[in-house]
């Protein structure tokens, strides 16, 4: 399988040639890509949008939203961006047009896979590590399983703090660790905390890391913090564990 995992984040003019660069290469001479705007309510701004930021990188760009039929399309596709946004609105999507088995099939035959931010967390095996809120209700909570370990977007360490005129005051919130601890107390899977801008690139029976930091949990052992290119092939062998 080729898998492409990203954070989310990609604003700034080094980070937006960060994924066209990463795009182009992990895509490679194919011509046209579906993009899949459910995460979001506005598909066609969203697309739009994502074509103003240049999230495209030369391909022809095409809104699975805009297809009569957006399976059979999925059966034919070169490759698939499914993009960020609320988590729990892209599942119930994709289980309200039958689209998971289609995606599941095209991926483990090959199609490359590019998931950003709620388009990483469906590829994993459940979507209960994304920090979304639950605007509605999918049929499950169970995804794609595209990857057997799960992932955090946009995840970053510390405290939090919020600014009040000149000065910082810490919010005392849960952390993102705090969370993820959470997580391990009811689930076995392990867990990437996926910095913003960094992309976990799956393919070749190998993982690794690029762009970014990144930082991994597993239950009952200390997190371990990660720098690009690292590699992290040994999560292929994890045996997904949910909970109740």
């Amino acid at each position: 399988m080729r898998v492409l995992l990203g954070s989310g984040g990609y604003r700034t003019p080094e980070r937006i040639t960060l994924l066209q660069e990463t795009m182009r290469s992990f895509f490679g001479p194919i011509r046209r890509l579906y993009f899949l705007p459910y995460a979001l309510a506005d598909h066609d701004g969203y697309v739009r949008i994502a074509l103003e930021r240049g999230y495209d990188a030369g391909y022809e760009f095409v809104g699975l939203h805009t297809v009569a039929e957006p399976a059979a399309a999925i059966g034919q596709a070169e490759g698939i961006f499914v993009g960020g946004g609320n988590t729990f609105r892209l599942l119930d999507t994709l289980y309200r047009l039958k689209l998971l088995e289609p995606i599941r099939n095209r991926v483990r035959s090959g199609m490359p896979y590019l998931g950003v931010s709620a388009g990483c967390n469906v590829a994993c095996p459940t979507i209960r590590t994304t920090n979304d809120m639950p605007i509605c209700e999918p049929p499950s909570l169970t995804a794609l399983g595209l990857v057997p370990f799960q992932v955090n977007p946009h995840y970053y360490t510390g405290m939090n703090w919020v600014r009040r005129g000149d000065e910082f005051v810490e919010h005392f919130s849960e952390t993102r660790d705090d969370r993820l601890r959470e997580f391990h107390e009811m689930n076995d899977t392990p867990v990437v905390g996926l910095w913003e801008a960094g992309f976990l690139r799956c393919e070749d029976g190998a993982v690794r890391l690029i762009g970014a930091a990144a930082r991994l949990f597993r239950k009952g052992q200390p997190p371990v913090d990660l720098e690009p290119g690292a590699e992290l092939t040994a999560l292929l062998a994890t045996s997904s564990s949910a909970g109740p």
